[in-house]
């Protein structure tokens, strides 16, 4: 099988995909006869584009168009450091790394709905009353930060990471006080609604640097391999 093929083939799956008014495409036989190949062909780059987290395909559904182009970078990162502890560890070094300065894009760049996303995801992680919501709400806001950043590799890091940490999490995540959190995050929603990236990025190490604290990573070091 031609692999040119299936990359061409691939390709336009995607534009149909972006252009599609659903978020389910044509049957695999329909697509054959439209882009004149066979269907094993279509086949092999519908799960070429699975395994990327465009597509989900289930038998006798069809194909799904999804949004889990993260998918691929959060396993890799489970297999490269499958030890739960070491995984906290070094996520929080990259998160150190990239957030302090999404945040600041995002005080520059920030569009007013971006803004409203913002703002509405603060009040739901002051307001919840479980576990779960609190987690999600946590990692939800950092996913918009990065998102109003304007820098669309950025999102896509820091909603891998945000998979990561909601799986590992768990165990110590009860450590990190909601109150904390929530007094944080007004700091740095505040700093990008005033447009004040130096202050944006001040407020977001600090926070970063405080759950690190509460889960007791402050003194931790990454293994050597």
């Amino acid at each position: 099988m031609s692999i040119s093929l299936v990359e061409t083939v691939s390709r336009r799956i995607i534009t149909l995909a972006r252009g599609h008014a659903t978020d389910r495409l044509p049957t695999e036989r329909d697509m054959s006869v439209q882009f004149g190949v066979s269907r094993s062909v279509v086949r092999e780059a519908a799960k070429r584009l699975e395994l990327q987290g465009l597509l989900e395909i289930r038998q006798g559904s069809g194909m799904k168009i999804v949004d889990k182009l993260h998918k691929p970078l959060s396993g890799a990162v489970h297999m490269l450091v499958p030890d739960e502890e070491q995984r906290m560890l070094q996520l929080s070094e990259v998160r150190l790394a990239l957030e302090p300065q999404n945040a600041r894009f995002a005080a520059e760049r920030a569009t007013a709905s971006s803004l409203k996303k913002l703002k509405a995801t603060h009040e739901r992680l002051k307001n919840c009353q479980d576990f779960e919501t609190q987690v999600l709400a946590d990692m939800e806001f950092h996913c918009l930060i990065a998102e109003a950043s304007g820098n669309k590799i950025a999102a896509l890091l820091i909603q891998s990471l945000s998979d990561l940490l909601q799986n590992s999490l768990s165990h110590g995540y009860r450590f990190v006080t909601k109150d904390n959190t929530n007094v944080d995050h007004g700091k740095i929603l505040d700093a990008i609604t005033a447009r004040n990236g130096a202050a944006a990025a001040t407020a977001m190490k600090k926070h970063l640097l405080n759950a690190r604290n509460d889960l007791s990573l402050k003194n931790r070091r990454p293994a050597e391999s």
